[in-house]
C-alpha cells in the first residue's frame, strides 16, 4: 500500500473509473471513491479528504472538473486531469488551474504511473523552501552555464533537476532565444544517460523533403540520390537523448511517425524492411502554443499529450529581471576575456539601459550586444549601449535615439538574420526564409556563409 496516497476519481463514466480503480488498487494505491459529479465530490472531500484526486473534466451536472479544481487550490488538495477534451478554450482553463498532471484518453499504464509519480514529487518540491540561488551542472558541450536567481528562472531549475534523472519525455516552451536548448543539454547531463550521446535536431531547418531521412535514416537505394546507407537521427541517439527543437513545425505526416517512435521505442528506415528497436530519451521544444496548434489542426493532439508528460516553461527575459545583471556580467567576462579587452564593469546608465529594455530576443539578444558592445569599447567601463530595433536601425536606450545608415552589405545581413529569426531559422518550405526573402537555398547559404552567419545568431 502507498502510504498517504489516498486518491480520489472523479469521472462520470462508470465503466472508465472502475477500470481506473482496479488499475490503482492493482498497484497498491488506496482508492476512497469514485464520484461523478462536483457535488458528491465535495461530500467525499470533506468527509475523507483524499492526498489526491484524478478528474475528468466533463461531469454531471452544471459544474466541470475546472469548478472543482478551483476549489481543490482553495484548499490545497493536489489534482491531476484524465481526460478526452480537445477544445482549445477549455483546455487553456485547465493550464490556469495549474494541475500537477493532464493524462489524455486512452492511455497507458505506464503513462498514468510515470504521471503519478513526477507529480507527487513536484508537489512536494514545491512544500521546500526555494529561498537558496539553485545552480544547476551543464552539458561539458555547453558554452555557457545557466544561471539565474530570480523565483521564476529558480522554478524551471527546480523542475529541471526534479525530472532530469528519470526517462520522461519534457516539453520545453517559450520565446526564441529564452535557452531551451541549454536547458535540454543540462536535463541531459543530470541524467543517467550522460554518458551516451545527445542528439540535437532542429525540425525548422530540415527540408520537407528530407525529415524521414533525416530522423529516421535510410538504405542504400531508397530513392534516387541515395547512394549509400544512412543513420538516422534517433539511431545515433540510442541509449541517449534527442532534442527536437521547435517541434510545431514538424509536418503532420512526420508527426505520425514521431508518435510510433514514442509508443513503440522502434523505427523504420526509409527503404527498410524490419523495424529497428531504439531507446532513446525525448526532450522537444517549442516557441509555438501547441494547444492553438492542436486547435486549427496542424499539431497531433495524441502527440501532444505524449510529449507534454513533464511541460517546463522557460520565462522570457523580461520577466526574470532580478537575472539582467547577472547575465551581463556574465557575458562581460566571457568577451572581455575572449576579445583580450580590459573592460571590468558597467556604469549606473549602462545597467539602467539593460533594465528598461524589453529585451524581445530574450538571453540570445543580450549576449549578442554584449560581444558587440565589449569589441567597440575602449574605456574600462561600458557606459552606454546601442540596441539594434526591428528595423535595422539602432536606438540608445535612455538618450537621445538615431538612426545608422549602414552600407548595403550590412543592411543585407541585417535583413536576413531578422527574417531568419522570424521563421525560427527555417531555411525553405513554406514559411521558411527563401519563400520570404525569394531566393534560393543555395544562394541564401552563401550569403550566409558571407556574412559569417551561423545558427548561434538566430
Amino acid at each position: 500500500m502507498h502510504k498517504g496516497n489516498k486518491i480520489l476519481i472523479v469521472e462520470d463514466e462508470f465503466i472508465v473509473a472502475n477500470d481506473l480503480k482496479m488499475i490503482l488498487k492493482k498497484h497498491g494505491y488506496q482508492v476512497i471513491g469514485i464520484a461523478s459529479s462536483v457535488t458528491q465530490a465535495t461530500g467525499i472531500i470533506e468527509t475523507q479528504k483524499p492526498d489526491w484526486v484524478l478528474l475528468d473534466i466533463m461531469l454531471k451536472g452544471t459544474e466541470t472538473g475546472i469548478d472543482l479544481a478551483i476549489r481543490l487550490n482553495k484548499v490545497q488538495i493536489p489534482f491531476l486531469f484524465i481526460s478526452a477534451n480537445t477544445n482549445q478554450g477549455i483546455l487553456e482553463a485547465v493550464k490556469g488551474t495549474r494541475p500537477y498532471g493532464f493524462l489524455t484518453k486512452p492511455f497507458r499504464e505506464k503513462d498514468l504511473f510515470i504521471m503519478l509519480d513526477i507529480a507527487k514529487e513536484r508537489f512536494m518540491t514545491e512544500k521546500k523552501d526555494w529561498e537558496t540561488p539553485v545552480k544547476v551542472a551543464t552539458s561539458k558541450s555547453a558554452k555557457e552555464e545557466i544561471v539565474g536567481t530570480s523565483p521564476a528562472f529558480k522554478e524551471v531549475l527546480s523542475q529541471v533537476e526534479l525530472v532530469a534523472p528519470t526517462d520522461t519525455s519534457v516539453l520545453l516552451s517559450g520565446e526564441s532565444g529564452t535557452g531551451k536548448e541549454k536547458i535540454a543539454q543540462s536535463l541531459h547531463q543530470l541524467s543517467l544517460r550522460r554518458q551516451q550521446p545527445l542528439i540535437v535536431v532542429n525540425c525548422a531547418a530540415i527540408p520537407l523533403s528530407l525529415i524521414e531521412s533525416e530522423l529516421f535514416g535510410h538504405e542504400k537505394g531508397a530513392f534516387t540520390g541515395a547512394q549509400n546507407r544512412r543513420i538516422g537521427k534517433f539511431e545515433q541517439a540510442d541509449r541517449g537523448t534527442i532534442f527536437l527543437d521547435e517541434i510545431g513545425e514538424l509536418p503532420l505526416e512526420a508527426q505520425t511517425k514521431l508518435l510510433r517512435v514514442l509508443q513503440e521505442q522502434e523505427i523504420d528506415r526509409v527503404g527498410g524492411d524490419l523495424p529497428i528497436k531504439i531507446d532513446v530519451r525525448i526532450i522537444a521544444a517549442t516557441n509555438r502554443n501547441l494547444e492553438q496548434e492542436v486547435a486549427l489542426g496542424r499539431f497531433r493532439l495524441d502527440l501532444y499529450y505524449r510529449l507534454n508528460i513533464f511541460p517546463i516553461a522557460i520565462p522570457p527575459l523580461r520577466e526574470r529581471a532580478e537575472d539582467i545583471e547577472l547575465l551581463a556580467n556574465y557575458f562581460l567576462a566571457k568577451y572581455a576575456s575572449k576579445l583580450n579587452k580590459n573592460i571590468v564593469g558597467f556604469t549606473a546608465n549602462a545597467l539602467a539601459q539593460l533594465q528598461a529594455y524589453p529585451w524581445p530576443g530574450n538571453i540570445r539578444e543580450m549576449q549578442h550586444l554584449i560581444e558587440r558592445t565589449v569589441l567597440l569599447t575602449k574605456d574600462p567601463m561600458i557606459s552606454t549601449f546601442v540596441f539594434t530595433d526591428h528595423m535595422g536601425g539602432q536606438t540608445q536606450i535612455g538618450g537621445k535615439q538615431s538612426q545608422k545608415l549602414g552600407s548595403l552589405e550590412e543592411m543585407e545581413r541585417a535583413h536576413i538574420l531578422r527574417v531568419l529569426e522570424s521563421c525560427n531559422g527555417k531555411i525553405s518550405g513554406p514559411g521558411g526564409a527563401t519563400e520570404i526573402l525569394q531566393i534560393s537555398s543555395s544562394t541564401l547559404y552563401t550569403k550566409m556563409k558571407k556574412y559569417g552567419i551561423t545558427s548561434d545568431f538566430y
